[in-house]
């Protein structure tokens, strides 16, 4: 892989606060490819497989999904936002996490992708029509690369309350009353994932997807191993995008993490909460801020278990940001809020991760007993 450095010397980022390292040492991973096969736009959708869309669609609508299209075997949902369908369901065996989708910036970048890694285009089933690349990248998760040929149109919006603050009084004689009603999911904004071949799936996105690091986190005593966790941004140039698209970190498992949706504001992401538990949903963690990202946040989970997130206020950065650098552990993970949960961290011990230890420390991987000590230090730290 060919990096290239980028910012300088006493530069100051972002990143230079709460939790956080002065930067990158000499020689450590730049988190950029000088020369990327593509550089793709965004992410685009997630898919899934389960076995009952029925019960899909009723946790969908109340955790603020709209629905974009129905049939017996399929389900895509989506948000507020024009554009693409933020997830599909299909119908399966069993419940499960099939794969990402993003965007290609343009048609043209669909052949440059197929003819860099061997590939074809083919048409795929979405809503309004579309082509894709489908790879496999190094953890196993099918990646396709897409350019839809119709877009959703937007539908309405849940509006911001008006705030007073200070002597700013910007609503007089009104009460302040936000709807008890589902958050109103905007877009997808990003999907985490674990991998015990973390630098080689970093590398493989950076490499293929033209993608960039926002973040690195290390464990304690071992950061000359290299990082173990990256948030991941999309490169548009001096456009600013999302903190992270994507996330990977080393684990013993290979799966999916959880996956996030932009709402509102504070107060949507608050009275959703109150919906969802009303209707006997649970929460995994929150309601607080995070620091890798800034974005409040809210996780639930849904029938299948797996983890969604509400989120509102994240950070927006330019090409022009190298990556910071920062210790991995459980209370860098917010800046305010509850004390992280066990669930949220995955940290309660089952028969099935037993089994993905034990299979983990024979593979062929970068998963040793050291690292795998560091990953159970940091979580309780």
């Amino acid at each position: 892989m060919s990096h290239t450095p980028v910012g300088g010397a006493g530069l100051r980022t972002p990143h230079q606060d709460l939790h956080s390292e002065p930067g990158a040492l000499r020689g450590e991973h730049p988190g950029r490819s000088r020369n990327p096969a593509v550089k793709v736009a965004d992410l685009a959708w997630l898919e899934f497989e389960k076995p009952d869309l029925d019960r899909a669609e009723v946790f969908a609508r109340d955790f603020g999904f709209q629905i974009a299209a129905r049939t017996e075997r399929q389900l895509w949902l989506r948000g507020t936002f024009a554009g693409s369908p933020c997830m599909v369901i299909r119908r399966g065996q069993a419940s499960r996490f099939i794969g990402p989708a993003f965007h290609a910036a343009e048609r043209a970048d669909l052949d440059r992708l197929a003819r860099a890694t061997g590939s074809d285009v083919r048409d795929i089933d979405v809503p309004g029509g579309g082509r894709a690349v489908v790879l496999l990248d190094p953890s196993g998760f099918p990646v396709r690369v897409v350019h839809c040929a119709e877009h959703l149109p937007a539908l309405p919006e849940q509006q911001p309350l008006i705030l007073n603050t200070g002597t700013e009084h910007r609503r007089t004689n009104t009460a302040q009353r936000p709807p008890r009603e589902p958050s109103r999911i905007q877009r997808l904004g990003h999907v985490v994932l674990e991998t015990r071949v973390f630098t080689r799936a970093l590398d493989w996105y950076l490499d293929t997807l033209g993608m960039i690091v926002s973040d690195f986190l290390f464990l304690d005593g071992q950061r000359e191993r290299g990082p173990t966790m990256a948030f991941i941004r999309c490169d548009q140039g001096s456009t600013p995008v999302d903190h992270h698209t994507l996330a990977l970190h080393l684990g013993p498992g290979t799966g999916y993490v959880h996956s996030a949706y932009q709402v509102t504001d504070l107060d949507a992401i608050a009275a959703g909460g109150e919906y969802l538990a009303e209707r006997g949903y649970r929460r995994s963690w929150g309601i607080g801020r995070h620091i890798q990202g800034s974005q409040l946040f809210d996780y639930w989970r849904d029938p299948d278990r797996f983890m969604l997130e509400h989120f509102a206020d994240g950070d927006l950065f330019s090409c022009d940001l190298e990556p910071g650098w920062a210790p991995m552990s459980a209370s860098g993970l917010a800046q305010w809020g509850p004390p992280v949960t066990r669930d949220f961290l995955g940290a309660d011990p089952s028969p099935a991760k037993l089994r993905d230890v034990m299979r983990a420390l024979r593979g062929d991987n970068e998963l040793d007993p050291a690292r795998l000590l560091g990953l159970m230090k940091a979580m309780s730290s």
